[in-house]
């Protein structure tokens, strides 16, 4: 089974009820797309910034799950959200997860959040701990 495939079948409840689709995955670079719905709105026709934010937490930590197996767990140390360009409700958004640092007590990624027309909507830096 791809990669990729395994992970989208054990995404956490929370990112499956938001609608998070894993693409692509290595221990390089995740990738995931989710349709901005009326449920991820902010008010104002575009996506709530903690929908947004969510995307991001769960793929970063992901990525670190990918690099450091099954015989540790981890979590959110920190988290900076650059919002740059807003999602409309319909838009296709696409979180791109590359790392930063890679290192046996913490990780550091960053995730690239554009729309289909390749306009970057957040930049997201995260530090993720490992535990265990």
């Amino acid at each position: 089974m791809p990669l990729h495939t395994a992970l989208q079948n054990n995404l956490p409840p929370y990112a499956r009820q938001l609608g998070f689709t894993i693409t692509e995955a290595s221990a390089d670079r995740i990738v995931a797309e989710m349709v901005v719905g009326d449920t991820h709105g902010n008010g104002l026709g575009t996506m709530h910034g903690g929908a947004l934010m969510t995307l991001a937490d769960t793929m970063g930590a992901i990525a670190t799950m990918v690099n450091i197996g099954r015989q540790a767990q981890t979590t959110t140390l920190e988290s900076k959200t650059n919002f740059v360009s807003a999602a409309k409700i319909g838009t296709t958004i696409t979180a791109e997860v590359t790392p930063i640092h890679r290192g046996k007590t913490t990780q550091v990624w960053q995730t690239r959040i554009t729309r289909a027309d390749g306009r970057l909507v957040a930049l997201v830096t995260q530090t993720q701990l490992v535990l265990g």
